[in-house]
């Protein structure tokens, strides 16, 4: 019984990042997500990509990262700075979308989380 539990600790999460839709895909979750919170900011000639070097207009981009590093490590939701600055856990100050605009939701959140965990594949 504790090697289900312990599988249930592990395993649960991930479950309930992804829902009881169907998997996460970077064009029907992730792409509408960048769409609607960041390239505002991050696009050619935007304060954002001015600042860090990151535009986040294609697939590509969003994998390059900035001139810092990865945004996004395939695999691992809770260590990719994408997730940590959207979240707020890296520094209140740095949260993003860092503009006034629509915050997303925890549920869109939650669909990158599970497509990043899924592999961060160009689906």
């Amino acid at each position: 019984m504790r090697k289900i539990a312990r599988i249930a600790v592990l395993v649960g999460p991930a479950l309930l990042a992804q829902g009881c839709g169907s998997p996460a895909s970077y064009s029907k979750d992730v792409k509408p997500f960048v769409d609607k919170y960041c390239v505002r900011c991050h696009k050619p000639g935007a304060e954002g990509t001015e600042k860090s070097g990151f535009m986040m207009v294609t697939y590509a981009d969003l994998m390059k990262g900035t001139q810092y590093g990865a945004v996004v490590k395939p695999g691992d939701s809770f260590t990719s700075a994408m997730v940590m600055l959207v979240e707020g856990r890296a520094h209140p100050s740095l949260r993003m979308p860092h503009d006034k605009g629509e915050k997303p939701t925890q549920k869109e959140i939650d669909r990158v989380k599970a497509w990043i965990d899924a592999g961060a594949k160009d689906n």
